[in-house]
């Protein structure tokens, strides 16, 4: 499968790409129009399944890597960080578009959440689980 590192790393980048994109405009268009327009397209079946289906290729993507490099969460400490961040990432993400109360703590949240996918990003970039903060 090492052959096909370079496709696999483009797709797992592209990926991470789209994935962000897709939950910062979902995040703006429900900050936007709480009960509006915007707000129910963000909300819509065929948006979340577009970002259920782009983290999806993702993760898959994401798996490939880790064993055709044979580095693995638990053993290498950034991969360490960006598993565990995800899962941070993640549940703020939750929390901003489905137990927010106010628009206040969505908007919030979900700034919180984008923060963490940007230093995740930071985190795979320098493959050092300290990211943007590495010396």
């Amino acid at each position: 499968m090492i052959e096909f590192y370079a496709e696999i790393r483009l797709v797992h980048i592209w990926s991470v790409i789209l994935s962000g994109t897709i939950f910062f405009l979902r995040g703006l268009a429900l900050l936007a129009g709480e009960g509006k327009a915007p707000g129910r397209i963000a909300m819509s079946m065929p948006v979340k399944l577009a970002s259920y289906t782009v983290d999806t290729v993702l993760l898959t993507a994401a798996l490939m890597l880790m064993t055709v490099v044979q580095q693995y969460p638990f053993i290498d400490p950034w991969l360490t960080v960006k598993v565990v961040l995800l899962a941070v990432s993640v549940g703020l993400g939750v929390a901003a578009f489905r137990f927010a109360r106010t628009r206040a703590e969505r908007a919030g949240l979900w700034a919180a959440a984008l923060a963490v996918f940007l230093f995740i990003v930071s985190v795979a970039r320098a493959h050092d689980a300290l990211g943007i903060f590495a010396g």
